[in-house]
């Protein structure tokens, strides 16, 4: 059995029975069989099974946001955010099910035509993170699924309950339909299930969310294969704040950025460039906003920010806080664990020298490094100076500023802001990073088309066989 906890308190909440390999052969069974009828379905028809799993998830988002709270320990608002974002992708994908468009392409060849389709993958395997524990699989399911795929999902072994409760409200969806292998659930570790399925050649498709490391691990086991993977890993992001910004936005800005979730996202800021002549207006707006930030149950209403996720992530906030002291950085605020029940810490700001080692690590956990910069141009080096590239933001009312941060010698991260923080991104864009972020896009834009093959079709109705190039042959 799987023992889940509250992070809250540290107490058991449940248990969930793991899968073994051969609970694992009777899933992708399913999915593989449920595929060849499944990918025959018009895709609007597809779409109108979504739309009932987004009408679900509306009638059930205040219980599951609240047991995203519980289990994963980010505040209920945040919690019924993340059903909201599985709602807003719904209907994304419902619209996105008569959209699946093709492109119609000149022929050099007399009475020739040419375009390209968009066909069904096949059985996708989804392996999601903690800090997302629901989300993440709507933005890669709903859309697969109108794109005719069927999906096999190994969330997170810290946040098996949402993923259980989640399953099951898809399954209801599915019920009486025929189709009730489109959405599979399979709880178990990496060792039993994940190895498994990430080298498993009836799985055309693994999107994994997780660390740098494990990417590495699931890119390299998939290419192997010659199959194909859509990775979403670390972020380390960074935020540039000019001299002419807002301080009061770009101070509420860096707050949710750097505290939400208690800093467990992917897109939190974990470095604030500051050029030197608002730095310190900054630092002390932000000390006193981080002296106002309500820490406690993430049920509670009152509270702003909730527990990390278990014990090894405390250690690892207190481990990097020594680091970077023992760097040359100033501690400005936090820095503690708090006593009591549950995984609780303090925001932490520190100021930090521009060529500490640890501000190439993304520590997942409410640590902000505030570094200071002269130039804009030294800002941008400064915020393309890690191995990571997912999200970067820039506040400023310079349009200079601003358009070199987005030209092609500014911010190299997929997702670039101005005057918005680093988190917090809509699903219409498509969202993901480059670098060791893996360069893999999820939800809005044409990212649909990494969950299906693209085939390019010539009919010739000539009568006669002339060849391309104008080859002459026989």
């Amino acid at each position: 059995m799987l023992e889940v906890e509250n992070p809250a308190t540290g107490e058991r909440i449940g248990a969930v029975k793991r899968a073994d390999t051969a609970d694992y052969e009777k899933v992708v069974a399913t999915a593989t069989s449920t595929f060849d009828e499944w990918r025959m379905l018009p895709a609007p028809e597809r779409g109108k099974f979504v739309r009932v799993i987004g009408d679900l998830l509306r009638e059930h988002q205040e219980p599951l946001g609240a047991l995203v709270a519980l289990e994963m320990g980010k505040i209920k608002a945040e919690g019924e955010g993340e059903v909201q974002e599985m709602i807003d992708i719904t209907d994304f994908a419902v619209g996105l099910s008569r959209q699946l468009y093709g492109l119609t392409i000149a022929s050099e060849r007399p009475r020739h035509r040419m375009y390209e389709q968009w066909h069904p993958l096949g059985p996708v395997g989804i392996i999601t993170s903690f800090n997302f524990p629901v989300a993440v699989w709507a933005w890669n399911a709903m859309i697969a699924a109108v794109g005719g795929d069927t999906l096999i999902w190994k969330p997170s072994s810290k946040t098996p309950l949402t993923a259980v409760a989640t399953s099951k409200l898809a399954a209801r969806a599915m019920e009486g339909s025929g189709f009730e292998g489109v959405f599979s659930l399979i709880v178990g570790s990496g060792a039993e299930v994940g190895d498994v399925m990430i080298n498993d050649r009836r799985v055309p498709l693994i999107s994994a969310t997780g660390s740098c490391g494990m990417g590495e691990k699931v890119g390299v086991a998939v290419a192997k294969r010659l199959g194909r993977s859509l990775l979403e890993l670390g972020g380390n992001n960074a935020m540039v704040v000019m001299d002419d910004a807002d301080p009061d936005l770009a101070t509420r800005a860096a707050v949710f950025a750097a505290v939400g979730t208690a800093g467990q996202r992917c897109t939190s800021l974990r470095r604030l460039i500051v050029q030197n002549g608002i730095s310190d207006e900054i630092s002390r707006r932000l000390v006193s906003a981080y002296a106002t930030v309500k820490i406690g149950d993430p049920l509670d209403d009152a509270n702003l920010m909730g527990p990390l996720v278990d014990e090894i992530a405390v250690s690892n906030f207190s481990a990097a806080v020594g680091i970077a002291q023992e760097q040359g950085g100033e501690l400005l605020y936090g820095g503690g664990v708090i006593d009591g029940p549950g995984y609780y810490v303090e925001p932490t700001i520190i100021k930090m020298p521009v060529d500490a080692p640890i501000l190439q690590i993304e520590t997942f956990a409410p640590i902000l490094y505030v570094i200071e910069f002269d130039t804009v141009e030294e800002a941008i080096a400064l915020n393309n100076g890690v191995v990571q590239g997912l999200s970067s933001a820039i506040f400023t009312d310079s349009v200079q500023a601003g358009e070199t941060f987005l030209s092609p010698m500014g911010s190299d991260c997929g997702i670039a802001n101005i005057n918005i923080g680093t988190s917090g991104a809509e699903i219409g864009g498509a969202f993901g990073g480059e670098k060791e972020t893996g360069g893999g896009r999820e939800s809005g834009s044409d990212a649909w088309k990494a969950y299906m093959r693209r085939q390019t079709v010539t009919i010739n109705w000539s009568g006669e066989l002339p060849l391309a190039q104008g080859i002459e042959f026989g």
